[in-house]
């Protein structure tokens, strides 16, 4: 482990305690595309680590054989992930799974071990660019019941790298239920029960702009970014349309340009 790991494992200790300051207000309006018109087929070679409890890429209840020999039912939500390039299922975030990975996308993770929080905190920091879906209330259906470890996980817990890059994610439990468009410059995002970030102050050098009425934060960590969003109802593989479809292509051209 590199001297920069070994004094962030140092840190993380301290967060998993947890901390809360008062929010700074929200900053800065959501930037244009960098390139509005590209192509994102993936190229050969490509890969786009994956690490997830939702159905994305066995999908719920499927047949693990038959997805393997590519006679699987295979979901929308997939089939624009792989656009971008291969997918790489991950089932760790430790500094191994992650080595020859550029570009991940955490969509609804599990609580991380603390050495997980260290080892991705350090693969971002190194240049990496990550799309995190931290939803605070999940409203995507599950024909498992709660408690089965192969449901989606319905509350999100990155409260410790959250706090490590400056941010505390919250939930208005006043709002109302049913799916609604929140947007912002050229920028759609259909959410529902959604979260929101608020700015608390990371690490020396960190800058986490609050966009789209405080639903996505756009952070640059050292040498990377991550672009993360307080739901993940538009990840739902039983709603396809182009609204949902479109809106995770813009997002992924945001955070994935080259």
């Amino acid at each position: 482990m590199t001297s920069a790991s070994l004094r962030l494992a140092a840190l993380f200790p301290v967060l998993l305690a947890g901390c809360h300051g008062e929010p700074e207000p929200a900053t800065d309006a959501i930037a244009p595309q960098a390139e509005a018109a590209r192509s994102i087929d993936g190229q050969e070679g490509e890969r786009l680590g994956l690490f997830s409890t939702l159905p994305i890429y066995w999908g719920e209840g499927g047949d693990v054989a038959a997805i393997l020999e590519g006679a699987g039912e295979q979901g929308w939500v997939r089939s624009v992930l792989e656009e971008e390039g291969k997918i790489v299922p991950l089932d760790t975030l430790e500094e191994d799974a992650l080595l020859g990975l550029d570009r991940v996308i955490l969509a609804q993770p599990r609580p991380l071990a603390p050495s997980e929080n260290v080892a991705f905190d350090a693969w971002v920091r190194n240049g990496g660019s990550a799309l995190v879906f931290a939803d605070p209330m999940l409203t995507q259906h599950s024909d498992y019941p709660l408690g089965d470890p192969r449901r989606p996980h319905d509350m999100v817990v990155l409260s410790p790298l959250l706090a490590h890059w400056g941010l505390v994610l919250r939930f208005d439990e006043g709002q109302r239920a049913g799916l609604r468009g929140v947007a912002a410059d050229d920028l759609v995002l259909p959410v529902e029960l959604a979260g929101h970030f608020e700015l608390r102050g990371g690490a020396g050098g960190d800058e986490c702009a609050l966009l789209v009425d405080r639903l996505v934060a756009d952070c640059r960590l050292g040498k990377g970014r991550a672009l993360m969003v307080a739901d993940a109802a538009l990840l739902d593989d039983h709603e396809e349309g182009a609204a949902r479809s479109g809106a995770l292509r813009d997002l992924l051209l945001r955070i994935f340009p080259g």
